[in-house]
């Protein structure tokens, strides 16, 4: 007898099962398909004795204290500051892109950030309220930066035009008008200090905490007794997709391990406008082992058809429309909590995730005293 079967043990599924074991002393069961836990930030060390991240990066970032702090009970912190470098016509520049950016692409010698804006104000296009990615970015830096260091990464990225998506996916990406090459400028930036795996073992370690992998949660659903489910799936497949499939894009990923103690400048060098894959990653940078060997992971984009993981919503208006059907479905099962970026249908950085399972949990699960 279990008060709460959980599906999925990614960031949502194992806060909830932690809050839920640790706060309400009930029994939790969580169920995952894959053999590991940690769901898309799962890392591991490689035969070279490298830690890296299986399904692509995860850098950590947030202005949320609260939850760095609720993730610090289950970690130390290797603190860094993530920096990306762009392959633009034989050059790496800078990504967001800032005032040195523009001295590498065109030898502009701007000295100051009203210098910089006023570069900007004269080769935007204006648009008095973007609808979509390429209107964001046009908007703001003009045609020949969104050509070189957006256009191209985004088509990759996503397999269509910019012009066709929601203009929340260019905005996440700022622009900047001083020397700042940080892409994140949050408070709190960094990696979990012996990985996300040993955060997440630790998390799922309450003795009120069973786990159950390489599990598909219809196949125990009738034979587990449970009270309440947690579910953190795809949402059209929790209602056997009776609207159609929600789409989405995946990715793959070649990690290569190389005889030399150093690859690439930085952690993370994008690619928007040459070769197949969108970026390459060395983990060392990250993490600052020392080794004579080093890893690198090049990313290739593509549809999440045949059995691929489904790892980015596609931000569309159709889209949306279907997912608010399921969404109204969702809505009317009492007993059932959705939550995650595949039961939301919504893409979240991983603070964001942790930060709505601890919404939710206050707010709907926890008991709170008269």
């Amino acid at each position: 007898m279990f008060d709460f079967l959980i599906v999925g043990a990614g960031f949502s599924g194992s806060v909830f099962a932690e809050r839920i074991a640790s706060q309400l002393n009930q029994r939790v069961l969580i169920v995952d398909q894959r053999d590991h836990i940690g769901g898309n930030a799962f890392d591991y060390y490689n035969e070279a004795g490298i830690l890296i991240h299986k399904y692509g990066p995860h850098w950590f970032h947030t202005n949320d204290k609260g939850v760095f702090s609720y993730l610090s009970a289950f970690t130390d912190w290797h603190y860094h500051y993530h920096r990306v470098k762009s392959y633009v016509d034989g050059t790496l520049v800078p990504i967001p892109i800032n005032l040195d950016t523009l001295k590498l692409l065109y030898g502009l010698n701007l000295q100051s950030p009203a210098e910089v804006q006023a570069y900007y104000d004269q080769v935007k296009i204006p648009v008095k309220t973007p609808t979509n990615s390429e209107e964001v970015v046009t908007s703001q830096v003009g045609e020949d930066l969104y050509n070189k260091l957006f256009k191209g990464y985004t088509l990759k990225q996503w397999g269509i035009p910019p012009k066709e998506l929601a203009a929340s996916v260019a905005g996440r990406i700022p622009v900047r008008t001083n020397r700042d090459d940080r892409y994140f400028t949050d408070s709190y930036q960094g990696m979990p200090k012996h990985g996300y795996t040993a955060m997440f073992k630790k998390m799922l370690s309450h003795p009120n905490i069973s786990i159950m992998l390489q599990t598909d949660y219809r196949t125990i659903i009738n034979e587990i007794s449970h009270k309440k489910l947690i579910y953190t799936g795809p949402i059209d497949s929790f209602f056997d997709y009776k609207y159609g499939k929600l789409p989405y894009r995946s990715l793959r990923f070649e990690h290569e391990t190389l005889n030399q103690e150093q690859y690439q400048s930085h952690q993370q060098i994008n690619y928007p406008n040459d070769y197949d894959f969108t970026r390459v990653v060395e983990w060392k940078h990250a993490t600052q082992q020392k080794s004579q060997v080093t890893t690198i992971t090049r990313e290739y984009p593509m549809p999440a058809e045949g059995g691929m993981e489904k790892y980015y919503p596609i931000p569309k208006e159709d889209n949306h429309l279907l997912f608010r059907k399921y969404q109204e479905e969702a809505d009317k099962l009492d007993h059932v909590v959705f939550c995650g970026r595949l039961a939301d249908y919504k893409y979240y950085n991983m603070d964001q995730v942790v930060a709505r399972s601890l919404k939710i949990f206050e707010d709907q699960i926890q008991v709170k005293p008269r």
